[in-house]
């Protein structure tokens, strides 16, 4: 019985509703466990994503149900699907795994699988909590963006020096441009704080060099300017 679960049958299977009405019902589960644990494991997240993680399995197991062995209608659904167009914009490569992640539950679900899309699916999703856990990847030095305005009496090269030094920071100045008809100057560093930097105190020391003109720290990488 247990093999049995873990047979990909719906290949070989007549369609009927009581299996199609199965399918869709695993898949919609697995959809919901993919998007619960889409919305546990990230910070900030769009609703309509975590939409689409909860039917996306269901719709791939339906495709793949309809489709079965006829090649012809693989063919079909290729030509239909070649005149969409996704007007999305991508999301970043996390997303991307997900929605990876959805698919492939969904065609576990399609060809009968039941058993290995929920085991895979079970293991997947614990494995994106042990991740975030652990927050693999993070970076806690990334690189950021200071952009500061001083006057045009203030020498941009050494302005800052003292106070990058004394909270330990590592800088490159990557740009420089005057505004207000020359009047003042627009300094662009790429910083890299580290875990233990009081960034306001920074950025209080900074405003009261350059006399409390703008200033712009950006949370996100530093990224190139030209």
């Amino acid at each position: 019985m247990i093999e049995s679960l873990f047979a990909a049958s719906a290949a070989s299977a007549e369609l009927t509703v009581s299996h199609a009405l199965w399918t869709f019902s695993i898949s919609m589960i697995l959809g919901g466990a993919i998007s619960w644990t889409y919305r546990k494991t990230q910070t900030a997240y769009s609703s309509s994503f975590t939409l689409t993680m909860m039917i996306l399995p269901t719709i791939v197991a339906i495709i793949i149900l309809l489709i079965g062995s006829n090649i012809a209608r693989a063919f079909s659904l290729a030509g239909a699907f070649s005149i969409i167009r996704f007007r999305s914009a991508p999301g970043d490569s996390k997303d991307i795994s997900y929605v990876l992640f959805s698919m492939a539950a969904g065609l576990g679900c399609g060809v009968g699988a039941y058993g290995y899309a929920v085991l895979f699916t079970a293991c997947l999703c614990a494995l994106m909590f042990v991740l975030k856990a652990v927050k693999f990847g993070t970076n806690k030095e990334a690189m950021k963006t200071l952009k500061v305005t001083i006057p045009e009496n203030l020498g941009y090269e050494e302005a800052f020096d003292e106070i990058f030094r004394k909270f330990g920071i590592d800088y490159e100045l990557k740009r420089v441009r005057t505004t207000e008809l020359g009047s003042l100057y627009e300094v662009v560093y790429a910083v890299k704080l580290g875990p233990d930097t009081n960034q306001k105190e920074l950025l209080d020391a900074v405003r009261t060099r350059n006399g409390n003109l703008d200033i712009t720290l950006t949370m996100s990488p530093v990224v190139q300017e030209y």
